[in-house]
């Protein structure tokens, strides 16, 4: 049972765990790269782009401008995953995410050198959104790939939580290189950085992608779909087949990431403009706490995937949900207090409640699909969810504080999207410790 010229059967007990260490770091690695991409855009968004791109509206029109360009990447994303999903069932993990790599890399590194309002007019924003859109198309197609890369090498159905969540351990690595490479160059004197300084984090992507590409490309394919392709049960269109074999678990995957995904772009995005705006705080002063906040994100995501492996996937994500939709309250209650070390505070807390669900949540959605289309289904449920919550929430939060002049507004919308990702969750089903790896686990024929 040869794939793409190895066969992974003939594995030892020992060379197969040292590949499980290989795809683990692979994955980890690529996502963390393609996730510095995209939150670097995130992060930039709230602190340069309405003054560069949109300079004569006013500055919440401008923010929200901003925020519109911001969340065409989340549009974008359920594409990316209904394109990638289908390769990575039909031709491959592997070869999927080397494409993902090199697409939301050079996405990136063309950032740095769009020309701004003062240059070319709107055209400056029109390309941004474009870039911004294939943004989302490459890292649609990645998050799938990478989970599956490390789950489907794991033998242990008991520790699949953990394996899985080391791929999300990538967001907060990328989410802390792209708040500490704009707070290393926000250093730069007077007008500077605003000037042409921000461009060069986006420019230092292609290095990154260098390094990506030369991990991923020393990886085997997984043994699962190896064995897909040995016994001929690749499906020649699994787009559609698992949309129409699997569409309860598609909307619910979706539904159930909107207590994690909304506030967590609330809690690292639309901060930035909410605490210079309104708290008046400095630039630095919220890229060192969000900076802060992923290092805590380090050790809780792998933990709390860990825990799910011993508690349940399910009984972890909702509580985890549960906190979320109670903490939105407390952190906006410690943003209004005024002080610095409280603001600080509650922005380094407020990753924890999306720990709670994001470290589980590879291993819940991935285990809702059978095998031969598990690339394709759990990338679109994990996207859909967002052009439904992560991209519009910077732009809804904006929009709330302005039309009600309180956080409490931004609260209650928390609240809206943990009770509904509860409701989601609690209708999913629960395969932790469970057989999914076979090459037919849970097949579903309509």
């Amino acid at each position: 049972m040869a794939t793409l010229g190895f066969d992974v059967t003939r594995l030892t007990a020992s060379e197969h765990q040292l590949q499980l260490r290989r795809a683990v770091i692979a994955s980890t690695i690529g996502t963390a790269i393609e996730w510095y991409d995209f939150f670097l855009y995130s992060t930039v968004t709230g602190l340069v782009f309405a003054k560069l791109f949109f300079p004569h509206s006013d500055p919440w029109v401008g923010t929200l401008e901003a925020f519109a360009i911001y969340a065409v990447g989340f549009v974008a994303r359920p594409i990316g995953a209904a394109i990638f999903g289908h390769y990575g069932d039909r031709i491959g993990r592997k070869s999927t995410l080397i494409a993902t790599l090199l697409l939301m890399g050079l996405a990136t590194a063309a950032v740095a050198v769009v020309p701004t309002y003062a240059s070319i007019g709107i055209w400056g924003a029109v390309i941004l959104t474009v870039l911004r859109f294939i943004q989302g198309v490459g890292v649609g197609g990645e998050w799938g790939g990478s989970v599956l890369m490390s789950m489907e090498w794991a033998r242990n159905d008991q520790s699949r939580g953990l394996v899985a969540s080391w791929p999300q351990f990538g967001v907060p690595c990328g989410l802390f290189l792209a708040n500490l490479a704009v707070l290393a160059f926000s250093q730069m004197a007077g007008d500077q950085f605003l000037a042409w300084g921000w461009r060069i984090p986006f420019a230092l992507s292609i290095i990154l992608v260098g390094v990506g590409l030369y991990i991923r490309l020393g990886i085997l394919e997984t043994p699962v779909f190896s064995k897909l392709v040995a016994e001929r049960q690749v499906d020649r269109t699994p787009m559609l087949t698992v949309i129409r074999e699997y569409p309860k678990e598609i909307l619910l995957s979706a539904f159930a990431r909107m207590s994690e995904q909304a506030p967590f772009y609330i809690f690292t995005a639309f901060v930035f403009s909410y605490g210079i705006g309104t708290l008046h705080v400095s630039r630095d002063f919220l890229l060192t706490a969000v900076l802060s906040a992923s290092v805590l994100s380090f050790v809780s995501i792998p933990l709390c995937g860990h825990i799910s492996d011993q508690i349940g996937r399910k009984n972890m994500y909702m509580l985890g949900a549960a906190a979320t939709g109670i903490f939105g309250f407390i952190y906006f209650a410690m943003l209004n207090t005024g002080s610095l070390s409280i603001i600080f505070l509650a922005i380094v807390l407020s990753l924890i409640p999306h720990d709670m669900q994001y470290g589980p949540q590879a291993a819940l959605i991935a285990e809702s699909f059978t095998g031969r289309l598990r690339y394709s289904g759990s990338s679109l449920g994990y996207q859909l969810a967002s052009v439904i919550a992560g991209g519009p929430a910077p732009l809804i939060a904006t929009w709330l504080f302005g039309k009600f002049q309180s956080a409490t507004a931004i609260a209650v919308y928390i609240a809206i999207c943990a009770v509904m990702t509860l409701v989601a969750t609690a209708m999913m089903t629960d395969y932790t410790g469970k057989d999914i790896n076979t090459a037919g686990a849970h097949e579903r024929r309509s």
